[in-house]
């Protein structure tokens, strides 16, 4: 078995190339983010969580871009902590992953350029989930869940 040994940037290059050969750019994520979290806002049962919490949307807006600009194509914009935000949630249940997940893939599959941009963000969009629901809930949460 041979092993190809690749720097730290050939692997940011070639992830780059891999986003930009599903049409994800800046104006993707852009349309992404704004489409997905005008349509949380308004849910009946995510819209009061995220509201109760976000003050300024235009700054978390583009606070969002960056984050999923550097998990889609390794931009590394956004230099937060997504898990203490979100341990912030006043009235988050485990539940409420799954609506999350079922209207970020409904929002993908209205706006992305094809199926395998859409399976590319939803692989990532359940990894950060379930990332989220162990810090938040435990691993309980994933079983019951799985």
């Amino acid at each position: 078995m041979t092993y190809q040994v690749r720097s730290a940037e050939e692997r940011r290059l070639a992830i780059q190339k891999n986003a930009a050969r599903l049409g994800i750019d800046d104006n993707f994520i852009s349309e992404l983010v704004e489409t997905f979290y005008a349509r949380v806002r308004a849910h009946p049962r995510l819209g009061p969580i995220f509201n109760g919490e976000v003050d300024d949307w235009p700054e978390h807006l583009s606070k969002l871009k960056d984050f999923w600009a550097s998990v889609a194509m390794n931009a590394g914009r956004y230099s937060g902590k997504p898990v203490p935000a979100h341990m912030k949630l006043d009235g988050i249940k485990r539940e409420d992953f799954g609506l999350w997940l079922g209207l970020f893939h409904r929002t993908l599959e209205e706006i992305a350029p094809g199926e395998e941009t859409v399976a590319y963000f939803m692989q990532r969009a359940e990894r950060i989930a379930q990332s989220l629901q162990l810090a938040m809930f435990g691993l309980d949460s994933l079983e019951a869940s799985g």
